[in-house]
Parts: structure tokens; sequence; C-alpha cells
């Protein structure tokens, strides 16, 4: 287990108020700053959000709801490892890392749609 916690009220529960859609978006969240600080060379930026993607997706992980849904989440975090594990930066894999962006993304914008629709009804 990492020692530092960065989401510390998620961490305490607060994550499993939340639906697979807005915590998909949330990890994509980090994934799209870790993705951002990769392309950089910003090694310190990118250590940081790294970890505080994959302390969401083990959150979500653990989170029985999404017993189901498990392998798609550990598939995804696990492209995520790997994509970001490449030591360089070619074309190929930045087609690869905008595309694990944009799967996060729409996520993104499936949770907000949801939050928009539910105060406008």
């Amino acid at each position: 287990m990492r020692e530092k916690i960065y989401h510390k009220e998620l961490a305490e529960g607060r994550w499993k108020e939340l639906s697979l859609v807005e915590q998909m978006g949330n990890i994509g969240s980090e994934v799209g700053r870790a993705i951002n600080w990769f392309k950089q060379g910003d090694k310190d930026r990118f250590t940081v959000a790294f970890e505080k993607a994959l302390e969401l997706f083990d959150l979500t992980l653990d989170d029985n709801r999404w017993k189901g849904r498990r392998k798609e989440i550990a598939r995804s975090r696990e492209v995520f490892c790997s994509l970001l594990f490449d030591t360089e930066l070619t074309d190929e894999l930045i087609r690869e890392l905008n595309s694990l962006d944009e799967y996060f993304l729409w996520f993104a914008v499936a949770a907000n749609e949801r939050k928009y629709r539910s105060r406008n009804s």
C-alpha cells in the first residue's frame, strides 16, 4: 500500500457515494494530468498525478458495487501504467495516450450530463 494518501476524504468513504461514471470521470482527471506532465517531461508533477490516479483506481476497484466491472477497471489501470512506463515519447505512444485520455473524458462528460439533468428535473 502507498504511504501517502492524497484523497483522504474520498478514501474515508465519500468515494463510495459516487456513481461509477463519477468515479471514472475523476480518475480521468488524474490520468489526464499524469499524461500532460509525462508529455511535458515534468517528472515531479507526473509522479504526483500518477500516484493520485492509482489511488483512485484502487478505491474504485475496492468498491464492491462494481464487482461485475472490475475487469474493465483493472484493465484500464493496467493500460495506464504500461503506457506511462514507456521511456521514449514516440508518435505512437502519444496517440495511445490521447486515446486513453479520451476514454476517460467520456465518463466525465456523462457524469456532468447526469448532474445537469438532476438539477434541472
